[in-house]
């Protein structure tokens, strides 16, 4: 009786959801908030492209496939028109509707600069409007932001019920293989041709979507036998050769460092998974060109902060940074839980933090996306220096006095935060 009736307030709650689109963010004093997490001088305007691998790809499972990917794409927008909804469903298949900011398939707006292009990738599992708020926000600053759905690694594609790491094999070789291709579509897609920087990009990933974009950026995978088997759970010998050739390579499919696209001039990662593992060459590592801004919790326990950490340390590029959230876990990149995921922990545990409110992180989010876009993608120099704070952000007073707050918070508003530099 109790499942037919936990069944029943599902179903009721899923109807609910489809009626009408939720406004997920309360409108907050900007005083309060991070000073670049303030919306840009532009319209904002948003469209669905569906894109094809131009050459058939093989699977770990040695199947040959026509793969393709559906993006969400924001943009800055020439005018007005009907308000975008984003339409997805939890871990669990219930469907939620999202109210986005962005108008549905307005004109590209005209400028003489052009707008560079920044990729966003989502977790295993995820979609590609769970970071929206960064694709809407980045776009009203003068980017082209193109968030992917990674075919395989979404919640449509993985019954995480049934089969939790159905979509795992192919999520491991196809993170990076994704993002460069989506970076190269959009440039040449004939709605942004004209508008979009053809030498400028950057890359935000979260999760899995960091694992690929580290490797994106120069870090080359090194998966040894034991982790090929424990991820993909074959204990054939020459299968996990076979496939180990496969997943062990660099920018995109590429064998070494040579082959990362000089476009690519910054990349946050957010949370990224892979470095507990050791899943990565340290020499690679090393040899990163691309400054990278690491976000992480310090109680992360899916991709492990010390794992995340030694990413940090063997990244070679001096400009990077490490950016952590106090007391935070996994969750600190998604929008905050639609009232669809509050039903049951496999919903709810995909978006909240115990410690941190949401709507905080994606702003704090925001805020440093901007600065590293603007400092190392736009070459805004002025806009490093919000980069550039350290240590601890709390304020604790010394020998009586309190220190200034961190350029772009307000004084008592940048609290749990820690920001790290290289030596």
């Amino acid at each position: 009786m109790k499942t037919f009736t936990l069944l029943i307030a599902l179903m009721l709650l899923a109807a609910q959801q489809l009626k009408a689109a939720e406004n997920l963010y309360k409108d907050y004093p900007n005083d309060i908030t991070p000073e670049l997490s303030n919306a840009g001088a532009y319209t904002v305007g948003v469209t669905t492209l569906s894109i094809t691998y131009p050459e058939p790809t093989m699977t770990l499972t040695g199947q040959i496939e026509q793969r393709k990917l559906t993006l969400e794409v924001w943009y800055p927008a020439e005018a007005e028109g009907e308000l975008a909804v984003y339409d997805n469903e939890t871990r669990s298949g219930i469907p939620f509707s999202i109210q986005g900011s962005a108008y549905r398939d307005s004109e590209v707006a005209v400028s003489e600069a052009k707008f560079p292009v920044i990729v966003l990738s989502h977790g295993y599992t995820g979609y590609r409007t769970i970071m929206y708020y960064l694709g809407e926000h980045l776009a009203s600053h003068g980017y082209i932001v193109a968030g992917i759905d990674h075919t395989d690694s979404t919640n449509i594609d993985v019954d995480l019920i049934n089969a939790p790491f159905a979509g795992f094999p192919s999520t491991l070789l196809n993170r990076s293989r994704d993002q460069v291709l989506t970076l190269s579509a959009i440039i040449e897609h004939d709605k942004f041709k004209q508008a979009s920087d053809p030498n400028n990009a950057g890359l935000i990933g979260y999760s899995m979507g960091g694992y690929g974009a580290v490797n994106t950026v120069g870090g080359c995978f090194a998966f040894s036998d034991q982790a090929v088997g424990a991820f993909t759970g074959i204990e054939d010998v020459p299968t996990i050769q076979g496939i180990k050739g496969l997943l062990n390579t660099c920018a995109g499919g590429n064998p070494d460092t040579s082959a990362v696209d000089p476009r690519w001039k910054a990349m946050m990662a957010l949370a990224p998974w892979g470095g507990q593992h050791r899943v990565f060459s340290e020499d690679a590592l090393n040899q990163v060109k691309v400054p990278v801004l690491y976000v992480a919790g310090d109680h992360d326990d899916v991709s492990g902060y010390e794992g995340m950490r030694w990413l940090f340390d063997s990244t070679g590029n001096k400009d990077s940074k490490l950016l952590t959230f106090i007391n935070a876990r996994h969750n600190i990149a998604p929008h905050p839980a639609p009232s669809a995921a509050f039903g049951n922990e496999l919903d709810i545990g995909h978006y909240i933090e115990p410690a941190w409110r949401s709507q905080s992180m994606n702003a704090i989010n925001e805020h440093f996306a901007l600065a590293l876009m603007n400092c190392h993608v736009k070459a805004q120099t002025d806009f490093c220096d919000y980069l550039n704070v350290e240590g601890n952000s709390n304020q604790a007073p010394v020998n009586g006095e309190v220190p200034t707050p961190w350029k772009g918070f307000d004084h008592r508003y940048a609290s749990g935060l820690k920001m790290e530099s290289k030596p």
